[in-house]
This record gives C-alpha cells, structure tokens and sequence, in this order.
C-alpha cells in the first residue's frame, strides 16, 4: 500500500467506518488507521458489534498482526477515542498504553460521557492531538447523525422514506403500489433501512400490504427491530412482519404521543428511525415537525388519482409551508432519489 498523508488517511478511516453501517448499533461508526512517520500503514480497522472491539482497538491488532510496532506512530480516527469504561476499556487509554505519539481526530465524540475527555486524557498523557478540517468532520458526523441525535437531543434521528409518482401519488385509490419504483431504488432503499436501529410502520400499511420491512436485498450483520404503531391491536398474528429475521414489537401510543415515543426509543439505544408508512402516519410525523430527512423515489410514471405521501393539516396560506433544503438528487435506475432536510 502506497504511503499515505493525514488527509488520505482520514479517507481511508471514513470508509472503514462505513463499513461498520449495520454493525455497530447502538454504537457508532469508527474507523481508525495507524501511520509510521513516513505514511506507511501499520494497521487499520472498524468498529465491531456492541459489547466487542472498538475501532482503536481492532487497528492495533491488525497492525500486530502484521508485525509493526506503533510506538511513535499516528492514530487517524473519525472519532473521538472514548475515555470512559462501559463494555469496553476505553480507547484512549489503549492508545497511550500502545506509545501513539500523536492522534487525530475527525469529530469529537458528543457523548456526554466522553465529550473531549478522550482528547483530554490522550494530551495529559503526552500525546499530541489535532482536529481535522471542517468537511471532513462534517463527513463524520453525518455517518453518525443518528448517534449524535440521541446524544445531544435524547432521541433518534428520523428519515422518512417514500416512493411516489411524478405527481406525487404513493399509490392507486384501493392502495396497490407494487411496483412505483424499478429494482435498483427498491435495493437502495434497504440499504438505507440497514442503517437504522429500528424501521416504523402504521397498522393501516401492514393490513393493505402485509410488508416484511426486513432487510434482505443487500447484505447485513444484524436485523433492524421492526415496529408497528397499532393502538387498536388490529396486527394479525400471522403478519409477515411478525416473522424472523430480526424482532418486532407492536406500539400502541396515537398521534399525540410520538414525541414521548421518540424519546422512549432514544432511551433505548435506537440512533435512527426509518419511517415506511402510509399518508396518515407519514403526516403525523410531518405536522409534528419530527422528520429530520425526507428519503424519497420518484419514479418517472403518472399516476392521477391515488393516495399522496402524507395526509398533512389544510394550510391557511402557502407562506404557512414547511420548507426543505434538497441535500441530494441522484438517479436509481430509472428512479430518482431525493434527500430533502428541513431548512
């Protein structure tokens, strides 16, 4: 492997981050690479499932299990290493006790636990610790939105996924939808269902369609929890939701109560909520003002009539519209993916 400055080295712990997505939950997503003074890599490696290694941790190994010694090299991290004991020592002190002369961090971690601590111990104990640019720190943080959600405001992150027309129709009046949009959007789509702690649906979607909502069209280490807001318990006990892999959990709280049920799920560990549901769901989170992200799939057809991507409240006037900042457009097969942050 070709010798590697700080900036490049940051790229290379981005995407072993990434390939933690999946993995970590409730953790978040590390990479770490360990550099010689003269940019050769002596170890890299990723977060690992809860309760196991951290992303410091499995590079030291790797970098072991090549033979290097890291003393006086540069840990390039995309995380604040913690400071903290929880189910693992921390990370910080691994680094030390491994004679890293110098760290550098991407984002530091917004867990009030560590919250510059980690940087703090490293620098009492000699270690030299610089922060990386802005953009590269603003690319940590959004392979981690969902953890820095719960950390600072104690719930998950919402993205809100749909698929519509071009005129803006989720489905015919009697509420056939399969398929608006081709295979590749719909593959997408779990990928990003892969990145969240839970997926939540309506009662209303699980009686019309009877989804899965499980992750199987690309790969994954671990199952979303599954969740269907059914205050009634209408939910058929042979419901496909119900069904392995992964669990699921039946929520009775209504409309009012989303709030409290995002905080619940915050206290719970869950970093992001993947919302697939119907226009009366879908509308309750819009007008309660807790959609962090729009994830939408428009495909190139015409529908007229049918049903829309969410049943909002009647405004008094177009200057009472939510508006969105567009963050992405990017084509999926034929279909076009939209993700949309309120501004």
């Amino acid at each position: 492997m070709p010798a590697l400055d700080i900036a490049s080295a940051l790229k290379r712990a981005l995407a072993l981050a990434t390939e933690a997505i999946g993995l970590t939950d409730p953790n978040p997503r590390v990479g770490c690479v360990l550099l010689a003074a003269d940019g050769r890599e002596l170890g890299a490696g990723h977060t690992q499932p809860a309760g196991q290694s951290h992303a410091e941790v499995m590079a030291l190994r790797d970098a072991s299990a090549r033979g290097h010694d890291v003393r006086g090299a540069i840990a390039v991290v995309t995380l604040e290493p913690c400071s903290h004991h929880g189910r693992t020592p921390p990370c910080c002190d691994a680094l030390i006790a491994a004679g890293i002369t110098r760290v550098v961090v991407a984002v530091q971690d917004p867990n009030p636990q560590v919250a510059g601590q980690g940087i703090a111990r490293l620098r009492a104990a000699g270690v030299a610790v610089e922060l990386a640019d802005a953009a590269t720190a603003d690319a940590a943080r959004e392979l981690n939105i969902g953890f820095f959600s719960r950390m600072q405001r104690g719930r998950p992150f919402v993205r809100l996924k749909s698929a519509v027309s071009l005129d803006g129709r989720t489905a015919l009046p009697d509420g056939r939808s399969q398929w608006i949009t081709g295979e590749a959007a719909r593959a997408d789509g779990h990928a990003w269902r892969r990145r969240a702690g839970a997926v939540l649906t309506g009662i209303g979607t699980v009686l019309a369609d009877d989804p899965r909502l499980d992750v199987r069209l690309v790969p994954t280490a671990r199952q979303p929890l599954r969740l269907v807001l059914d205050p009634q318990r209408r939910l058929p006990p042979g419901a496909r939701i119900l069904q392995p892999p992964g669990e699921a959990r039946v929520i009775g709280p209504g409309r009012a109560d989303l709030p409290a049920l995002l905080a619940e799920l915050g206290r719970e560990g869950i970093n992001e909520l993947h919302v697939e549901a119907g226009p009366t769901l879908s509308g309750a989170f819009l007008d309660a003002g807790l959609v962090d992200e729009l994830l939408v799939y428009q495909a190139p057809m015409l529908i007229g009539e049918g049903r829309p991507l969410a049943a909002l409240q009647t405004l008094g006037g177009l200057d009472q519209a939510r508006r969105w900042r567009l963050v992405e457009a990017l084509p999926v097969g034929a279909d076009l993916r939209l993700r949309l942050r309120p501004t």
